[in-house]
C-alpha cells in the first residue's frame, strides 16, 4: 500500500509543477514589471512617440536621434526583460549617427495591454506601418532574444534594409522543450514564435550574432536559422560571453557596427 501511496503522491507533485508552470508561463516570459522598474534617464532630445494598436492599446515608445534620408531608421525590439527605453539608448549608443526607434511591448507600463507572442507580433507591424506613414523611410529591425522573434515576424510581412537578430531561437516552442523538458510543453504553451519559419526563404540581409555560452538559448537552438536564412551577411558567434553579459563585450559591438556597414554598402553592380 505504501507504494501506492508514493506513486499518488509523486504523480500530484508533477501535477502540482505541471499546473504551476502552465499558470505562470506569461510572466515568466513577459515579466513587464522588472522591465519597467529598471529604466534609465533618457536625454532630453529624446521623444516620446504613441500608436494605438488596432483593438484599442496604447503604446509608449521613444525616438533618438535625427531622421535621415542617407541612412536606416533602426527599429529595436528587446528581450523579455527590457523596456524601450534601455533598448533604444543602448542602440543609439552603437549608432549615435542613425535614428533610433523601440516601444515599449504591449502590458509593459506605459503600454497598456496583455503581453503575448501573438499580440507583440502584431504590434510589430502596427509599429512599422504608423512610422512609414510619418515619414517613409527604409528600415533595420534590431532584435534581442525574444525581440528577435518580433524582428523575425516584422521582416517577413514587411520589406526591410536590414534585420539583425541577437541571441535568437528557432521557436519558442523548441525552447521551451529545451527549459521544461520534463513537462509537456507542445500541449500547455500559449505562446509561439517559430521564428525559423519567418526567415526561411525571405530575401533579407540578415545578421545572427549569438553568445559563446549561452545557457539561456542554447546554441542548439540558434544553429538550425544559419541554413534556413538565405541571405545571411554576417554570422558571429561571440566567444566567454553568456546569454545577458554578451551586451558588454566590445566584439559585439564590432559584430553590430559590422552588420550596419554591410547593409548599407553599395549594392554592386
Amino acid at each position: 500500500m505504501w507504494l501506492l501511496y508514493l506513486i499518488l503522491g509523486v504523480a500530484l507533485l508533477y501535477a502540482g509543477l505541471v499546473s504551476v508552470a502552465a499558470l505562470s508561463q506569461t510572466k515568466m516570459l513577459f515579466p513587464a514589471q522588472l522591465a519597467a522598474a529598471s529604466s534609465p534617464a533618457l536625454p532630453r532630445s529624446a521623444e516620446r512617440l504613441e500608436v494605438t494598436t488596432p483593438d484599442g492599446e496604447r503604446l509608449v515608445g521613444v525616438r533618438l536621434g535625427r531622421t535621415s534620408d542617407a541612412k536606416p531608421l533602426l527599429l529595436g525590439f528587446g528581450g523579455n526583460a527590457w523596456n524601450a527605453d534601455a533598448m533604444a539608448l543602448y542602440v543609439h549608443s552603437l549608432f549615435p549617427d542613425h535614428e533610433v526607434i523601440a516601444f515599449h511591448y504591449r502590458g509593459y507600463p506605459p503600454s497598456t495591454g496583455e503581453p503575448s507572442a501573438q499580440t507583440l507580433l502584431a504590434d510589430s507591424l502596427t509599429i512599422f506601418d504608423h512610422e512609414q506613414q510619418v515619414r517613409p523611410r527604409m528600415v533595420v529591425a534590431v532584435g534581442f532574444s525574444i525581440g528577435s522573434g518580433v524582428a523575425a515576424y516584422l521582416a517577413h510581412h514587411r520589406s526591410l534594409a536590414g534585420l539583425i537578430l541577437v541571441t535568437p531561437f528557432d521557436s519558442l516552442k523548441a525552447l521551451a522543450r529545451e527549459h521544461f523538458a520534463w513537462a509537456p510543453t507542445s500541449l500547455l504553451l500559449r505562446h509561439h514564435m517559430p521564428t525559423i519559419d519567418l526567415v526561411r526563404d525571405r530575401p533579407t540581409p540578415s545578421a545572427l550574432i549569438a553568445a559563446g555560452r549561452d545557457t539561456i538559448v542554447p546554441a542548439r537552438r540558434s544553429e538550425p536559422l544559419r541554413t534556413a536564412i538565405p541571405n545571411l551577411v554576417l554570422d558571429r558567434t561571440i566567444a566567454e560571453t553568456g546569454h545577458n553579459d554578451l551586451y558588454d563585450h566590445p566584439a559585439f559591438a564590432a559584430a553590430m557596427r559590422e552588420a550596419m556597414e554591410r547593409f548599407e554598402a553599395p549594392a554592386p553592380r
